[in-house]
């Protein structure tokens, strides 16, 4: 039995035999390397924080600046380990120090995710060259959003504006948005060029998004075509694009994630074949999505998806979700796929076929091929004919997002929705854009039980409602929050879409408002308002970005 009574200091390897005794020396000259660093680190903090008696305040300031001691002359593994405690734009304002930190900077290890949201504005595109010529040759993650300034502004799409009839200035006022959606349109095109070209040799590149809010353009149909067709004459520009993308797929070597959403004429069906068999099989997240493709055209056949064998999220357009699919991903060749997200858009509708979408007895065989498998849809002015032939009942049905500009959502459907996704529902959206001068349509005319409150009654996991555009009784409000209570993290309701009983105002001794208020914040344990502000809230404003951003979220969460 051996006892250790003290610890042997470390000596030099190989300092006992006369071959290592050059190894030996060499260990000494190491270690009094790294002993000099540290002193030499030592003294340059010292200098940093100002020597204490020795001019004071003033003194330890402009230390920084000295010749001896200075931030200029910190090593740079020193700079870039600090800078990788800091978030981007702190790293930029602590890069405008010195030339010497400015070239730490885009250090390849500072940088493995980037995430730009562009106003589409000519403004950007120097702002975007000198950020993808630094970042884009090695960025692991790169998500892009464009959206077009115009529109975000208030300026509304082509056609729209608030001229003075009789003056002339309906015309003027078209004349003024068809330049200014022409020079949106010119710019979109050179800022998703310069995104391309700047990645197109990335080898290490893991997640690709791409998302871009020309959405008032292609609400129009082919008006988008034509405004192309005068920005882009001869096509040379869309297919220098398209070109780009597929070599950017090419290329590729590491790609997990590949996300496209709206973009306008940048995915074309025959895009995915430029990804190797290899690089396809290891693909985990696919999602292709874009109600600008005419006809019976589809960004994706079946026999391309039985390539992606290890796909764990997908999200398609309904149209395009086939039963043929639904097929191959209950196969047992292919991975259990874990989300799928699902937009229904009336364009699509109209265009194509429900025929071939996957009937009950496909989502039963891809429920039990994937057990935790969840599904997203997005329903974009969906007759309610349409919306009885899509909810099949054994959709595992988590999240649901109705959005209208033509049609409603009648009371049925909200109805068959808490009957048949109880065990699911986690998020309910419903919002309506409808001009409707009688008022906002409501839910539980005819009915005894208001159809909301038997959807917070039976969906016992919802913790997200969020309502604009359809009447909800104050008395209905309070109960919804007294049924689920805390568990519902979010309720959302407009000021616009409250109404009270006759005999709620005929009560001279309870204010209404405060009231109601009062109890709903009672029921969800927690301050609650009504919506006063539609335009602060995204989903309400921008239903296509809050889809997609809401989908990416759905697909990363497994």
């Amino acid at each position: 039995m051996l006892l250790f009574l003290s610890v042997p200091q470390p000596r030099p390897p190989g300092a006992r035999t006369r071959a290592g005794a050059a190894r030996a020396a060499r260990w000494r000259r190491r270690q009094w390397l790294r002993l000099q660093q540290l002193r030499r680190l030592r003294r340059l903090l010292r200098g940093l924080r100002g020597r204490p008696g020795a001019g004071g305040r003033r003194r330890g300031r402009m230390a920084l600046c000295g010749p001896a001691a200075g931030a200029a002359s910190l090593p740079s593994e020193l700079i870039v380990h600090i800078f990788s405690f800091l978030p981007a734009p702190d790293r930029l304002r602590a890069s405008a120090s010195c030339s010497h930190w400015r070239e730490c900077l885009f250090y390849p290890a500072l940088w493995p995710q980037l995430r730009v949201c562009l106003r589409v504005s000519p403004a950007e595109q120097p702002r975007l060259e000198f950020l993808m010529r630094k970042c884009g040759w090695f960025v692991r993650e790169l998500r892009v959003e464009f959206a077009a300034e115009n529109y975000l502004s208030g300026g509304g799409g082509p056609g729209g504006g608030g001229a003075d009839p009789g003056t002339g200035g309906e015309e003027v006022e078209a004349v003024q948005l068809s330049s200014r959606w022409l020079e949106v349109l010119r710019t979109y095109l050179e800022l998703v060029l310069c995104v391309l070209v700047s990645i197109r040799n990335n080898r290490n590149l893991q997640k690709f998004s791409l998302f871009g809010d020309i959405s008032v353009l292609q609400q129009q149909g082919n008006l988008s075509n034509t405004y192309l067709s005068k920005v882009d004459p001869d096509g040379k520009k869309i297919k220098q694009i398209q070109q780009l993308f597929e070599e950017i797929l090419s290329n590729s070597r590491q790609l997990k994630w590949l996300s496209c959403g709206f973009m306008l004429e940048i995915v074309t069906p025959t895009s995915l074949s430029s990804l190797s068999n290899s690089i396809a099989n290891t693909m985990e997240h696919l999602s292709l999505l874009d109600n600008n493709i005419p006809g019976n055209s589809t960004l994706i056949t079946t026999v391309e998806l039985e390539r992606f064998v290890n796909l764990r999220s997908l999200a398609l357009d309904f149209c395009d979700f086939t039963a043929e699919m639904a097929r191959v991903l209950s196969d047992s060749n292919h991975v259990p796929l874990q989300r799928l997200s699902l937009l229904a858009h009336n364009v699509s509708v109209m265009h194509k076929s429900l025929d071939n979408m996957p009937n009950d007895e496909h989502w039963k065989a891809l429920s039990r091929r994937s057990p935790s498998l969840r599904v997203y849809i997005m329903a974009f002015d969906i007759k309610s004919d349409d919306m009885l032939k899509i909810l099949k009942p054994s959709i595992p049905l988590e999240r649901i997002h109705f959005d209208s500009y033509i049609t409603c959502v009648s009371g049925a459907i909200v109805d068959l929705i808490s009957r048949q996704y109880d065990k699911f529902l986690t998020h309910f959206i419903l919002m309506n854009d409808v001009i409707d001068t009688s008022g906002f349509p409501d839910l539980s005319d005819n009915r005894n039980e208001d159809p909301l409150v038997l959807l917070a009654w039976r969906c016992t996991k919802l913790s997200l409602l969020a309502i604009h555009g359809y009447t909800v009784w104050a008395h209905n409000l309070i109960a919804i929050a007294r049924l689920r209570g805390s568990n519902l993290k979010v309720l959302e309701v407009t000021e616009e879409s409250i109404d009270f009983d006759q005999g709620e105002l005929a009560d001279q001794d309870v204010d209404p408002v405060h009231n109601l208020i009062e109890q709903v914040s009672l029921g969800l344990g927690q301050p609650w308002h009504a919506v006063m502000d539609i335009e602060s809230l995204g989903v309400f404003t921008e239903p296509n970005r809050h889809f997609y951003r809401e989908m990416q979220s759905f697909s990363e969460d497994i």
